[in-house]
């Protein structure tokens, strides 16, 4: 565990009770804020480093490097210990009013029980990413009550959709997700739904592949009276079935309030003749569980994504598409 010495100053702490817990609110950001860099999993090339500090100077923010951002260990951003140090810093460093991940990969799932949770708690602000960052997301939010942002990572250029989303959740305050209706180069999946209805409950959720991972840890998802999102890449059906099935059976799934499914890029199977497809396995795993089902939402490893709120209380409503914001999630 890394420890800071003489830490006197904290960012004050916006909370309101839920259930006996404390749901903590960053601070919204504005621009002029200094925004910290890190690579919590994989690591990222010198390109996709100065793309994104380029795309978070764009947004009116100043940029703080994490100390081993460009770094690598094999697979891996740094050693654990120097991933673990930026994530550290940069909550203890009050100069700095957000955190962005610069990527996902693998890796964050490592530093899950050596995070200093109660920094966390002391310091709260927005931690900003997806994909590998679901495991962050997840168990800073179960473990200090800390609302995170499943959003753009720091590298790609935003479309109109994926900024506007960004600056409307984090900076404007705003309470409503509509999901992506514009014209684009990808083929994504239409919005959709297994099983109709409006459901209210706790947002959870993202990668699909990382909630599996964590079946079983002290970290694992606890899917009950949830909202929970989902969404994954270059999976085939019957993994997206194993993994489906293994939160079923660990992680209270099917005592979900409602499921919210995004894009499951390059997933399809390649013989239909030897699989189900892929709408159809998610039809088999999830249409029958009686709780409202939503698909083709606009999050996920795509270019046009909204940005979701991990731990705000939501109302899904199938027929609009429109995911509601209940409460503040920025101070």
């Amino acid at each position: 565990m890394i420890l800071f010495a003489g830490l006197t100053s904290f960012t004050p702490v916006i909370s309101y009770a839920f259930e006996d817990k404390r749901v903590r609110l960053p601070k919204r950001l504005k621009r002029g804020d200094l925004i910290g860099v890190i690579a919590p999993g994989s690591a990222a090339s010198e390109e996709q480093i100065e793309k994104g500090i380029s795309q978070i100077k764009s947004l009116g923010f100043k940029v703080k490097e994490g100390k081993f951002l460009r770094s690598r260990h094999g697979y891996l951003g740094a050693k654990d210990q120097g991933r673990l140090e930026d994530l550290h810093s940069m909550f203890a460093d009050s100069s700095v009013q957000g955190i962005w991940c610069i990527r996902g990969g693998y890796g964050c799932g490592r530093l899950l029980p050596m995070i200093d949770y109660r920094l966390v708690k002391k310091n709260p602000k927005p931690l900003i990413g997806y994909s590998d960052i679901t495991a962050l997301h997840n168990a800073i939010f179960q473990k200090t009550g800390l609302i995170c942002f499943h959003g753009p990572n720091a590298q790609p250029e935003m479309t109109d959709y994926t900024r506007s989303g960004f600056e409307g959740m984090l900076m404007d305050g705003k309470r409503s997700i509509q999901a992506f209706e514009g014209e684009s180069e990808n083929d994504y999946q239409t919005l959709g739904y297994l099983h109709t209805g409006t459901a209210e409950g706790r947002l959870v959720g993202g990668n699909l592949s990382l909630l599996a991972s964590m079946a079983g840890t002290e970290f694992k998802l606890d899917a009950k009276n949830k909202i929970v999102f989902l969404e994954d890449v270059g999976e085939r059906p019957y993994r997206i079935d194993r993994m489906l099935t293994q939160l079923l059976q660990s992680s209270r799934l099917s005592e979900a309030a409602g499921i919210i499914l995004g894009q499951f890029k390059n997933c399809e199977a390649k013989d239909l003749n030897t699989s189900l497809s892929l709408e159809a396995c998610l039809k088999d795993r999830l249409g029958g569980l009686g709780i409202p089902v939503q698909t083709g939402f606009s999050f996920g490893h795509v270019d046009d994504q909204c940005t979701l709120p991990v731990g705000a209380r939501v109302r899904m409503n199938t027929s609009s598409g429109v995911i509601e914001v209940l409460e503040g999630v920025v101070g």
